[in-house]
């Protein structure tokens, strides 16, 4: 393998331009090899560079294809650079090597491909060792069976992209408490709306619907609810999930209105189809700061928002308003250039969950199980549900997702399909009379599992949950370490590094995903997936790659880059290069191997057809 002094060129590099507007592949002069050593596929092989492979090597005659074809291909991707790596991310993948073991993909022959049907080597032990890990692939294709239509995979990428044109919001509401007749109790109702549902079109008849369940989820606990002198404002979101599998995410601000004496609180709603939790907090802070003076000043407000663009990642739009005594004023509302992050809080995660028991809960996730939380706040209930959910990056929840459950729809928590769903203290008595099926219930408020399936330390593969919870529980020191230093900001937080040990585990488990990505001769990819499984050395890994892979969420994923046109971008995808850079010389040989195989395997269905 080449040196990085070997990577520096002396000599000014030619470009090979694949197609226009591709990126252009460097490569340099390289010193012959001998002619009795195979040609070797370097250390440096992404995505991009498969789908390299597959224009270059493997052109549309496969008999064309020969070990010269392959030598080239290998030289431009050795030319490739490696992007620089923070040093908080080093200490984390360190974590992971010491635990791990130094093998990590087998090497890799056709024949894996060719007798996908049949079970190598250790695969009998695998699952016939371990009754339980049957099981649980077993309930993960059952789930799929109970969906009676074909999912639609939705990701937050996918969202962003689709919606970022349109307006910042779709409505904003005001939902206050309206007594009941005779009865010493209150109901939540719209008491104002902005925009009006004027035209009755079949959107604006899916909106009215929407409107009618949205007071439930602002005020999941009205029942408990009495006039009160002193309230503290409280922030949290929900989400509403339609037929047609879309999202739309409710950001509340809830707070007392000013008067004298016992009065009701009343909610803040914005719905907007973007989940953006840290621009419409700023958004409601300057409701509650303009509802403070008088209501009459929000509603303008809302109108100047509602005509101003959604900002792209990393811009800024500007808000003009007018407040009595300051007179113009403009609000800056800007997006963090990586969105993935900007509606989640780990904090929370940390002051209500120990370390042990949050691995167990994102195993449970990760299994697609049920899960309930119950907190006595609904801001610990919506934070808590979002940074859990985040935790599971590159992958998308696709079932069921209520962070705040009102008390009135409890019976969701009898549905045999996946949720995660949170509940608050006062709906648990109710919640420990119905007959839940298998469920994870966690108590955030004092750190316990009101119920657990006994199972949730053994879900994941051993080392690699070891060092999940190494590198957690060292949290602290090691954001410190860089607290001086030049790396970047935006992992010296404590959301980033927390996103980083997560994203690491599912490197080390899936991060060889797209060398197993094949496109034919019409450009269609087909992912294999027996080679990419029984390609991992470690059999806990492979065994726990036998259950997640029949997860929805891991199908989503694999569809989504199947269909995809140019390969996905974003932060798993630059330490997946980066992790098939670090791959050994013995792991690299198996995937030349591959490589030859797979163009004769080519050969031969082209001589067949």
């Amino acid at each position: 393998m080449w040196s990085p002094q070997d990577r520096k060129y002396n000599n000014p590099p030619t470009q090979l331009s694949l197609k226009p507007g591709s990126q252009s592949l460097r490569s340099g002069n390289w010193p012959e090899r001998k002619s009795h050593r195979p040609p070797r596929v370097p250390k440096r092989h992404s995505h991009d560079d498969m789908l390299l492979l597959a224009q270059l090597s493997l052109p549309s005659s496969p008999s064309s294809l020969n070990e010269d074809s392959l030598s080239t291909t290998s030289e431009l991707l050795s030319s490739r650079r490696a992007r620089r790596i923070p040093k908080l991310v080093q200490r984390i993948n360190s974590i992971y090597n010491a635990k791990r073991g130094k093998k990590r993909l087998k090497k890799l022959s056709m024949s894996s491909i060719e007798t996908s049907s049949l079970r190598d080597e250790n695969s009998e032990s695998e699952s016939d060792s371990d009754d339980r890990f049957k099981a649980h692939t077993q309930r993960l294709v059952h789930i799929q069976s109970m969906l009676k239509r074909a999912p639609s995979y939705r990701t937050l990428e996918l969202e962003l992209l689709e919606w970022q044109e349109r307006e910042l919001f779709e409505c904003f509401v005001v939902v206050s408490l309206k007594r009941k007749p005779s009865r010493n109790t209150y109901l939540p109702e719209v008491s104002y709306q902005f925009p009006k549902l004027d035209r009755p079109t079949k959107q604006m008849r899916e909106a009215e619907e929407r409107l009618k369940a949205i007071p439930q989820f602002c005020f999941p606990d009205a029942k408990d609810w009495l006039p009160v002198s002193e309230y503290s404002s409280e922030t949290f979101s929900f989400m509403l999930t339609g037929e047609d599998g879309s999202r739309r995410f409710g950001y509340c601000r809830r707070l007392l209105p000013s008067g004298k004496g016992p009065r009701l609180p009343e909610v803040y709603c914005v719905i907007s189809r973007l989940g953006c939790f840290g621009l419409f907090s700023k958004v409601l802070d300057e409701v509650e700061r303009r509802r403070g003076i008088s209501a009459a000043l929000v509603y303008p407000f809302m109108r100047s928002l509602m005509e101003s663009p959604f900002p792209a990642p990393g811009k800024t739009i500007k808000v003009k308003t007018f407040l009595p005594g300051a007179g113009n004023e403009v609000l800056e509302l800007r997006r963090p250039m990586d969105s993935r992050l900007e509606h989640v809080d780990f904090e929370c995660l940390f002051t209500c969950l120990s370390v042990r028991q949050l691995i167990r809960i994102f195993a449970s996730l990760l299994l697609e199980r049920r899960v309930i939380f119950v907190a006595d706040k609904l801001s610990t209930l919506s934070s808590c549900s979002h940074a859990v959910v985040a935790l599971l990056y590159p992958f998308s929840w696709q079932h069921t997702f209520i962070p705040v459950l009102p008390a009135s729809m409890i019976d969701i928590v009898c549905c045999p399909t996946p949720f995660l769903v949170g509940l608050l203290s006062s709906s648990l008595p109710k919640l420990k009379e119905l007959p839940v099926e298998e469920a994870l219930m966690v108590n955030l408020g004092s750190d316990r599992f009101i119920r657990q399936m006994d199972d949730e330390d053994t879900l994941l593969p051993r080392k690699l949950q070891a060092a999940l919870e190494q590198a957690l529980e060292r949290k602290n020191e090691l954001i410190s370490q860089d607290s001086d230093s030049d790396s970047d900001d935006e992992c010296n937080t404590l959301n980033g590094l927390v996103s980083e040990v997560f994203i690491r585990f599912f490197v080390e488990t899936i991060g060889h995903y797209s060398l197993f990505l094949t496109q034919s001769e019409k450009g269609e990819r087909a992912f294999q997936r027996e080679a990419f499984r029984k390609s991992v050395a470690s059999k806990s890994i492979r065994r726990f790659l036998e259950v997640f892979m029949e997860s929805q969420m891991f199908a989503g994923f694999i569809q989504d880059r199947e269909l995809r046109k140019c390969r996905a971008k974003g932060l798993f995808e630059q330490r997946v290069e980066q992790y098939l850079e670090e791959l050994p010389d013995t792991e690299q040989s198996g995937m030349n191997k591959f490589l030859r195989g797979l163009g004769n395997k080519m050969k031969f269905l082209h001589k067949k057809n």
